[in-house]
């Protein structure tokens, strides 16, 4: 049976004394979408990053109740900066932010913290501030949902797939959109504008520069929407909110990484010691 946590969960909609039950019921975790401010396509929003990851999130609270961070949306963009609409801030900034942040839901009591990206512009960076964490002691655990690869699943998706090549506001992305939010979805604008790889850069084979992404998709579109359905999003969208409703319920039931990052910590101020 399925619990009203939704409402129970939303960090911005609490009061105070709500607050302090839910980091009771959620078991101290407390999740924080990730999204971005960029342009997808010419028929998506520019928050689509944002609303799909939040969406998402308090779907996954629902049925494993967990507080879910108010929308967070400072995150790496910079390569859509040639965009109308983008809010892309400098990586130092960017960083510092999402560590006060996190220091922050932990002085509210939520001491393990799961980060749920919605932007693939993140995934590098989201792997290094985890690596970052080992920087100076903390007492709370930081964590990065990366649901296993489901085969089976992934066949389903093959199955229906109507286009050789999707990305950046693709088939798939639009789809997702028109089960979450089909009032901001402009389906017959998919076509204005061309989401194939250019490949202005295929002749520096395996060197890797920042216009790699740029030169292949500068109208910041990778694939293309039209064939987008929204039961093809209910698909992705249901099977997104069980990986993660997983990933919590793994979190909860985790005493080891405190431990360990305890231990670190107290060799790590003496290297030598036996």
């Amino acid at each position: 049976m399925l619990m009203d946590w939704g409402p129970k969960m939303k960090w911005e909609e609490l009061t105070a004394d709500q607050f302090r039950q839910a980091v009771i019921d959620s078991q101290g975790v407390c999740l924080l979408p990730l999204g971005v401010i960029e342009k997808h396509g010419p028929h998506l929003p520019l928050g689509t990053d944002l609303l799909a990851a939040r969406e998402i999130s308090l779907r996954a609270a629902a049925l494993e109740p967990a507080v879910v961070f108010p929308e967070y949306y400072l995150t790496q963009i910079l390569e859509a900066k040639h965009q109308p609409g983008t809010i892309a801030i400098g990586a130092r900034l960017m960083m510092e932010l999402l560590e006060t942040v996190c220091a922050e839901i932990a002085r509210n009591g939520l001491r393990k913290i799961l980060i749920y990206n919605g932007h693939g512009g993140n995934e590098n960076l989201l792997r290094f501030f985890i690596r970052v964490q080992l920087e100076s002691s903390r007492d709370y655990v930081i964590y990065l949902a990366t649901p296993r690869p489901d085969p089976e699943f992934e066949q389903k998706v093959k199955a229906i797939r109507q286009t050789e090549f999707d990305h950046h506001a693709g088939e798939f992305e639009t789809s997702w959109m028109m089960a979450i939010r089909p009032d901001l979805v402009k389906l017959k604008e998919a076509s204005k504008e061309s989401g194939a790889r250019q490949g202005r850069l295929d002749q520096l084979g395996d060197a890797h520069t920042a216009m790699g992404w740029y030169s292949n998709f500068p109208n910041h579109y990778a694939g293309d929407g039209q064939p987008a359905t929204a039961d093809k999003g209910k698909m992705m969208i249901e099977h997104a909110v069980t990986s993660l409703v997983e990933v919590i319920r793994e979190v909860k039931a985790d005493q080891v990484t405190g431990e360990l990052q305890r231990e670190f910590f107290r060799r790590a101020q003496d290297p030598l010691a036996k």
